[in-house]
C-alpha cells in the first residue's frame, strides 16, 4: 500500500473501533500492520446499538463512498439479512453543495463548450445535492426547462482510491473472519464496483431513460422525461423539467387517490410482465403527480430488466405462492440462484412452509408482503443460495410499491385489482393457440423428450448386456491427489536416479589418481552430469511431459488475470 492508503486505512481502522467494531481490526491484524497500541474507546450509547445500526452508523461517518456503498447494499437483499437492509435505506448525503463555478467548469469541461453557449440560463441553487452529483434548474437557449445533472469534479477518482482500499480491507477479513455469507467480503466489493462505475456514467442513465419512454410511449396516464442528447454526456446529463408535486405531499380527495393507486399498479405490472424493464427505486420521492391525476417517472439510475424466463419463473414463484406449495417455492428459488453448496433442500422446503403458514393464514389480500419477501431472501441467504440481483431489486421495488398503494387506498384489496392482469398474463402464457406461450413450449419439449426415451433407453440396456455400460464419477479433488501422488512418484523415481549416479561416479572414479588437490575431478565430473541429466529429465517432465507440472503450467497460462481500473 502507498503512504496515502495506509492513512486511509488507519482513519478507517479508528473510526470502525468507536462504532465497536475494533475487535475485526484487531482480528485482521490491522492495528499491527499500523503500529498501533492503545485502544480506541467505544461510546456508550454505541455500545448498547444493534450491530447493523452501528454498521449504518459507521459507512455514515467514513464519507461518501461508503455512504454510497450503503446505498447500494440497500437495495441487494440477498447479500444481507433485513435488519442491515432496513438501517442501511436510511442513510442519506450530507453533502455541501459544489460552488457555481465548479458546476460550469465541469459543465464545460464535459460537453467542449462554454455553458453560455449551452444553456440561457442556469438557476445558481441546486435543486438537490448528493455525494456523486447535483442538480440544477435550467433554460436551453431555445427557451425550453431542463435539468441539469453535473458530477462532482473528482469524485470518481476519489471512489477509485476507497475501492482499492476496500478490496485490501476485504482481502484481510476474508483471512480472518470464518463465515462471510453467500458473497465473500471481496464479492461484495467487485459488485460494489460494477453498480458504482454505472452510476458514474450518465450515459447509462440516459440510456435508461429513452427505454423507459419507448415502453411507456402507449400510457398516458404516465410522463417520462425527454434526453437532451447535444447537452449530456458521461458526467453531465439534461432531462426535460416536469413540473408536478411529490406523490407523498399532494392533498387528494379519496376518488383521485383510487386513480391514482390503480395507475400505479398498473404500471408496476406492464414493467415487469410486458416490458421486462422496471424502476428499481420507485419511493414517493421519484414518482411526481401531474394534472388529470397523470404520474411522472424521475431518477433512472437504478432501473431492473427482466428476461422472457425469469418473468416465466416470477409467475410460477408466485403462483406457488398463493397456492402455498412450499415444494414449488424451494425448488424455483433453489434453480434460479447459485448454491455455494448442496443445499439442504427439505430443510429449505420446511422452512419455506413455515413462512407461508406464518404469512399466508389469512385472506391473500391481507398479506404484509413486505415481511413475506423479506423472510424468504433471509431464508435464501441463510441457506447460503445466492439470488439474482435482479429478484432482489425487484423484492426492493415491490415493498416500495406497496408502501405507496396502502398510504393513497389503505382499503384497496390488491389481490382482487391485481387479478385481471394475472388472467391476462396466464391466458398469453398457457394459451395453445399462441406458438410462443409457455404451454406450447412445454409441450414440445416433453414431446421430444418422449420420443427420445425409447431410444436413449434401449441403448443404455444394450451397453449393460454388453458389458461396454461404464459410469464415469469426476471429482476435482480426486484428479488433484491423483495427479500429487504421480507428481510424487515420478520426482522419488528421479531423485532416485540422480543418487544412483553420483554414487555410481564415486565408486567408479576413486580408485583414478586424477585429483586437483584433494578433490577427485572425475567423482566430481560424474556429479555434475547426473545434475545436469535429473535437471534435464525434470525439465522435460514440467513442459514436455503428462504429469502434473504440465496440467499446473497449462492452468496458469490459461489463468484470466483480473483487472484493475
Amino acid at each position: 500500500m502507498i503512504l496515502q492508503d495506509l492513512n486511509r486505512v488507519r482513519q478507517i481502522s479508528v473510526i470502525a473501533a468507536r462504532h465497536g467494531f475494533g475487535e475485526l481490526a484487531e482480528r485482521a491484524g490491522l492495528w499491527r500492520m499500523l503500529g498501533r497500541k492503545e485502544k480506541v474507546e467505544v461510546a456508550p450509547e454505541t455500545q448498547r446499538a444493534s450491530t447493523a445500526r452501528r454498521f449504518r452508523m459507521l459507512l455514515s461517518d467514513l464519507g461518501p463512498t461508503f455512504i454510497k456503498l450503503g446505498q447500494v447494499l440497500s437495495t441487494r437483499a440477498d447479500l444481507l439479512p433485513a435488519e442491515f437492509i432496513d438501517e442501511l435505506s436510511l442513510l442519506q448525503d450530507h453533502v455541501v453543495p459544489i460552488p457555481l463555478e465548479q458546476v460550469h467548469a465541469q459543465i464545460r469541461d464535459s460537453l467542449g463548450k462554454e455553458v453560455e453557449e449551452l444553456f440561457a440560463q442556469i438557476d445558481p441553487t441546486p435543486l438537490a445535492a448528493a455525494s456523486i452529483a447535483q442538480v440544477h434548474r435550467a433554460v436551453t437557449l431555445e427557451g425550453e426547462e431542463v435539468v441539469v445533472k453535473v458530477q462532482r469534479p473528482g469524485i470518481a477518482a476519489s471512489i477509485d482510491s476507497d475501492l482499492g482500499v476496500l478490496r485490501s480491507l476485504a482481502r484481510l477479513l476474508e483471512a480472518v473472519v470464518e463465515e462471510t455469507g453467500v458473497y465473500t467480503p471481496t464479492g461484495i466489493v467487485d459488485e460494489f464496483d460494477r453498480a458504482i462505475h454505472e452510476e458514474l456514467d450518465f450515459l447509462n442513465e440516459a440510456d435508461n431513460v429513452r427505454a423507459f419512454l419507448e415502453t411507456h410511449r402507449e400510457r398516458p396516464y404516465l410522463k417520462i422525461p425527454r434526453v437532451y442528447a447535444s447537452l449530456s454526456s458521461r458526467t453531465v446529463l439534461t432531462l426535460e423539467f416536469i413540473r408536478g408535486v411529490k406523490i407523498n405531499q399532494a392533498q387528494l380527495p379519496e376518488e383521485d387517490r383510487k386513480v391514482i393507486a390503480k395507475h400505479i399498479l398498473e404500471a408496476s405490472f406492464r414493467q415487469l410482465f410486458t416490458d421486462g424493464l422496471f424502476h428499481g427505486d420507485p419511493h414517493p420521492g421519484n414518482i411526481l403527480l401531474l394534472e388529470d391525476n397523470r404520474l411522472a417517472l424521475l431518477d433512472f439510475g437504478v432501473v431492473g430488466r427482466l428476461t422472457r424466463p425469469m418473468q416465466e419463473t416470477l409467475v410460477m414463484l408466485c403462483l406457488s405462492v398463493a397456492l402455498k406449495d412450499s415444494d414449488s417455492v424451494a425448488r424455483i428459488l433453489y434453480r434460479v440462484g447459485v448454491p455455494d453448496a448442496r443445499a439442504n433442500l427439505v430443510g429449505f422446503r420446511n422452512d419455506i412452509d413455515a413462512i407461508l403458514g406464518q404469512h399466508l393464514a389469512t385472506t391473500l389480500g391481507q398479506v404484509d408482503t413486505r415481511s413475506l419477501l423479506r423472510d424468504l431472501l433471509d431464508l435464501a441467504v441463510k441457506y447460503r443460495i445466492r439470488i439474482p440481483k435482479e429478484y432482489a431489486l425487484l423484492s426492493r421495488a415491490s415493498v416500495s410499491t406497496e408502501g405507496m398503494l396502502r398510504s393513497l387506498y389503505p382499503e384497496m384489496n390488491i389481490i382482487e385489482i391485481a387479478l385481471p392482469y394475472a388472467k391476462e398474463l396466464l391466458a398469453g402464457r398457457y394459451d395453445p393457440s399462441q406458438l410462443q406461450g409457455g404451454l406450447m413450449r412445454t409441450l414440445l419439449r416433453f414431446q421430444s423428450m418422449a420420443a427420445d426415451l425409447p431410444t436413449q433407453l434401449s441403448q443404455i440396456l444394450l451397453d449393460m448386456e454388453s458389458g461396454k455400460f461404464t459410469v464415469t464419477v469426476r471429482a476435482d479433488q480426486f484428479e488433484k491427489l491423483n495427479e500429487n501422488i504421480r507428481s510424487a512418484a515420478v520426482i522419488a523415481f528421479l531423485g532416485l536416479c540422480a543418487c544412483g549416479f553420483i554414487v555410481g561416479a564415486f565408486i567408479a572414479f576413486a580408485p583414478k589418481p586424477w585429483m586437483y588437490g584433494n578433490v577427485p575431478v572425475l567423482g566430481v565430473v560424474g556429479i555434475a552430469f547426473a545434475a545436469a541429466l535429473f535437471g534435464a529429465v525434470f525439465t522435460w517432465y514440467l513442459f514436455g511431459g503428462r504429469g502434473l507440472g504440465k496440467v499446473r503450467l497449462s492452468r496458469w497460462l490459461k489463468k484470466p488475470q483480473k483487472k484493475r481500473r
